[in-house]
This record gives structure tokens, sequence and C-alpha cells, in this order.
């Protein structure tokens, strides 16, 4: 195959009429003509770190759409099915994948559980990211949250470090906040990404250490805006990055929104296209191509420089996407699951005391920190209750993987005047998480959740809506159309509610995150996720 465009060169930052000589899957010749089509050739996007989970769709439904925005490529963390299936989950991303068409990267799970703070489903030992890191299906050892255990050199966690380095293969970091010597400790513990920066000043410190950092933006988390300055004169140490993606969002564009933004700002388009195309591959050492001869032929025609809406995708120099859609036809999926609970009653939410200074979490739209307030609540027989007229509710958090007692505290910012939200999508270990204006509210969602095998539910005076997610109680497993549209139907019955956060089950997926500051709540009690320790404990 012959492709007459403009052939957009990157690394020497020029672009010529080209003649690209494809041949078995392959670019084997590159050279430069008088004339092209007014059509540009490029390499395809790269998303420098995703949870595919995150978009409740498996690995094949997600490559469906992101392929139509020009991502050929991936750099994959199967940490949040890891936390409820173990290995037995990371090999059903990396199967699942294999389909695909769509090239993802996978990652060993570093931390699985997150924390010793939390009951999750399962644990990725020293022995099993040894063989994972064996493997060829796996690039890279994913984030590195447990960023204390390598200030304080935790066995564990050296090991693992070690296990990497051996392998030859990158360790990705996660540390918010972190910065002067405790962020130089760490990254000189070979760890060499961040994407968890929310401020120019933390991820200039991290970049002035020899660290890169991920811009990211997803459905919650939102970081474009406050580091996109950093393109101007660091555009070598940056990716681009959506971390968390709803499929709402993804019908709508992934990484090519970001470099649409960027241009749009003013930076020079062969930096944008750097950290979107091939910073990427060369700092993981991926096995998609970069339009080099020699390179699989993985790569994007696009209509402009300027939107990247109007896309053709090629893998393995085989056009399998347009802006219409992807050549993937939607199938059905094998369903994992771990779910071994029984159905609680509105009494198991109740919180005994005076409500005199009751620590409240503050959750914040488009973050994944919070802030802590002290608040009086009303009480009643030594029941302590909500306050809906001062946007103060509850919040719940039920171990799905055994029967125990619920962990319960307060939360403000969420602002439902009635009713109850809930989801199995609760980061990192992926229990039960509720917010409601009563205990009996919590308990109806909850159950729809429970009845389900997992999913995401609201309850209100006006019925009641839940969407289903059986593959682990994260993913479904339907088309991402299917499931974009069940989602915004249900986003909107919550927003009805009085909810105005962009993203609410996002950002309520976030509250059970404990290495996030500042505060945040697990199935064992509310915990002070900068001291590392509970402020109470169930």
């Amino acid at each position: 195959m012959i492709i007459n465009a403009q052939f957009v060169d990157i690394i020497n930052k020029e672009i010529y009429p080209a003649e690209v000589t494809i041949r078995d899957g392959e670019i084997a010749k590159i050279e430069k003509v008088e004339s092209a089509p007014p059509q540009y050739i490029m390499p395809g996007f790269v998303d420098a770190h995703i949870h595919i989970e995150s978009s409740m769709l498996t690995p094949y439904e997600f490559a469906r759409k992101a392929l139509c925005h020009g991502t050929v490529a991936t750099v994959s963390d199967p940490h949040e099915i890891a936390n409820v299936m173990g290995m037995e989950g990371v090999q059903y991303m990396i199967d699942n994948a294999k389909e695909a068409l769509l090239k993802f990267h996978f990652g060993a799970p570093s931390c699985v559980p997150a924390t010793p703070f939390e009951n999750a489903g399962a644990t990725i030992s020293v022995e099993d990211i040894q063989t994972l890191m064996d493997s060829d299906d796996i690039y890279y050892l994913s984030e590195m949250m447990n960023y204390p255990g390598v200030l304080k050199k935790d066995k564990d966690v050296m090991q693992k470090l070690a296990i990497a380095k051996a392998s030859g293969k990158v360790i990705d970091g996660h540390a918010p906040g972190l910065m002067g010597d405790l962020a130089k400790q760490y990254i000189d513990a070979g760890i060499s990404t961040d994407h968890e920066c929310f401020t120019e000043a933390e991820a200039l410190n991290k970049l002035n250490h020899g660290m890169k950092v991920l811009i990211r933006e997803g459905s919650a988390a939102k970081n474009f805006n406050a580091l996109h300055p950093l393109i101007k004169d660091h555009w070598k140490q940056l990716m681009f990055c959506s971390d968390d993606k709803h499929p709402d969002n993804l019908m709508e564009g992934h990484i090519n929104q970001l470099v649409e933004r960027s241009l749009k700002l003013g930076y020079e388009l062969y930096h944008v296209l750097y950290m979107a195309c091939i910073h990427p591959v060369l700092h993981y050492n991926l096995r998609n191509g970069i339009l080099r001869v020699g390179d699989p032929a993985d790569f994007i025609l696009s209509k402009d420089l300027i939107s990247f809406n109007d896309l053709e995708t090629y893998i393995n120099g085989e056009q399998v996407a347009d802006k219409e859609g992807s050549i993937l036809k939607s199938k059905s999926h094998k369903v994992i699951n771990q779910f071994n609970i029984e159905k609680v009653k509105a009494i198991n939410f109740e919180k005994k005391g005076n409500g005199i200074n009751q620590a409240i979490i503050e959750a914040i739209d488009g973050e994944l920190i919070t802030q802590k307030m002290i608040a009086n609540l009303p009480s009643e027989d030594g029941i302590i209750q909500t306050d809906p007229t001062k946007d103060i509710l509850k919040i719940a958090v039920i171990n799905r993987y055994k029967n125990a007692a619920i962990a319960t505290a307060f939360i403000k910012n969420f602002n439902i005047k009635e009713g109850a939200i809930a989801s199995t999508v609760a980061h990192d270990s992926h229990n039960i998480i509720a917010v409601g204006t009563s205990d009996k509210n919590l308990a109806n969602a909850v159950n729809l959740l429970i009845e389900n095998k997992g999913g995401l539910s609201a309850v209100s005076n006006e019925g009641e809506k839940v969407l289903a997610l059986p593959i682990a109680g994260l993913m479904s497993d339907k088309s991402c159309e299917d499931i974009g549209q069940a989602y915004s139907e249900i986003d909107l019955f919550v927003k009805a509610m009085g909810c105005n956060i962009h993203a609410p089950y996002m950002t309520l997926s976030f509250m059970a995150l404990l290495v996030i500051p500042k505060i945040k709540i697990s199935d064992l009690g509310l915990f002070d996720a900068e001291a590392f320790k509970f402020i109470e404990k169930v």
C-alpha cells in the first residue's frame, strides 16, 4: 500500500509532501515528492497513563471508540481489577485486549492492596510482580503509590522496585504533593514519572529532579489548566494522559482533545505532537510505530492540524477506524467477579454520637484531593443526623468481599437534596461507596448494587436507576454506545437530585482513595491521608 500525504516529521520539525510505502504491516519507505494531497500523515496518539476499567468498558470495547479519535496505543495500569480479582484480573485484561487492534501496554500493579488500611479482594505479592515482569505482555511497573514505603525503604516495596530495574522496564510514580528532598528521594529510587501533579510548582519541582510529568485530564481529575504553561519550556519531559475516562467523555474524544486545546493556546505543533505521539513510545519502549522506516505502520491521517476530529486510524498498515466508527464489532465478553455480601438495612448505617466537632470530608469538584472541615451536626436519640440544608450528607463504605460493619462519616459539596447514590467503583479496593441524605436512602442505593453484583445506582423520591457493571463490579459487557447512554442518563438523574459536581460518580469513587490527601474513608473508617492514620475506625 502507498499513501500520499503531507508527512508531519515531528522529530525534525518539518512537513513535506511524501509517498509512504507500507509492506507486510510495516513502514517500508518514506520518500519526499513534489506534491501530495491535502491530508496529513503522523504517528497516532498515545494515552500515557489510563485505567481502562474506569471507562466501565472492557479493553476491546474501549478500543472500538478510542481508535476513532486517533488513539493507537495506551499505557494501561490494570490496578483496579487487580484489587478485585488479583492475577486473574490482570490476565483478563491482557486476554480481552488481544483482539482489540489498539495496542494496549499493561503494567504490573505495584500496590495491591494500595494500603493496609482497607480490605481489598486480592493481593499482588512480590512473587507475583516477578511473574508479571518476566512476561512479554507487561511493559512497566505501574504507579508506585506507596511513596511512604519508598521513603522508608519498606522491604516489599524495595523488592518490587528491584525486580522492575532488573527487568529493564520503567517504573511509574504516584506521589501527589511530594516536593523537595522527599521528592528527590522518591525519584532517586528509580521512579520515572508522576501523573498526580495538581500545581505548576509541584510539577516543576519534579521536573527539575529529572522526573517525567504526565499532564492529566480525566473525567474527574483535570490538571491541564494548571500544568499547560510547562509545555513551553519542558515539552521534552511531558506527556498527556487521561488516567480515568468515563464512557460519555470517551464518546466525545480522547488525547486528540488535549492536542487541540494545546494548539489553540499557541504551543508549537511539533512540541505538542511529541508529547502526544512520540514521548510515551520512547519512554515506555512501546510496540507501536512512530512513522520510521521499519516501524509497525501505526499512524493517523488528518484533514487538518487544528481540530484533529476528522481522522483515519491505521494499525499495522490496515485502516481500522475513522470518525464514523471502527471495524471492530461489538461482541459479548466473559464475566468474572467477586461479590460476597448480603443485603444491608438502614440501621446498619446509623452513626452514634452527639454530633459535636465532627470531621467532615469536603469534596472538590475536578480534584482527587479533599479538604477537612469540622462541624456540629444534629443528633437524635444518640444518633448523628445529616444536615442537607447545609449540604452535609452521610458517606459510607461497605466491604463487598465479606459481611462486616459499615464505615460511616459525613461529606460536603455533593449537594443532594434528597436521596442517595452508590458505586462499586471506589478506588482502590472497590468496595461499595455511597453518599446520601438518610440511612434509608443509603440502604436502598447499596442494595441495588448488591442485587446486580456491582455498578452505579441512584435513588430518590422520583424513582431509582442502576447501571450494572457485572465484570468485577467495574466494567460492563456492553458497548461504549450503550454504556455511554446509560451513564449519561444516570448522571442526569443524579444532577436532578441537586448534585452540581461535574462527574459525581467519578468524584465519589475517589473519596475512598486513601493515598490522596487530605481526608478519605475506607471500609475500616475515616482516614487522615496526610498523617496516614485513622481519624476514627469502625
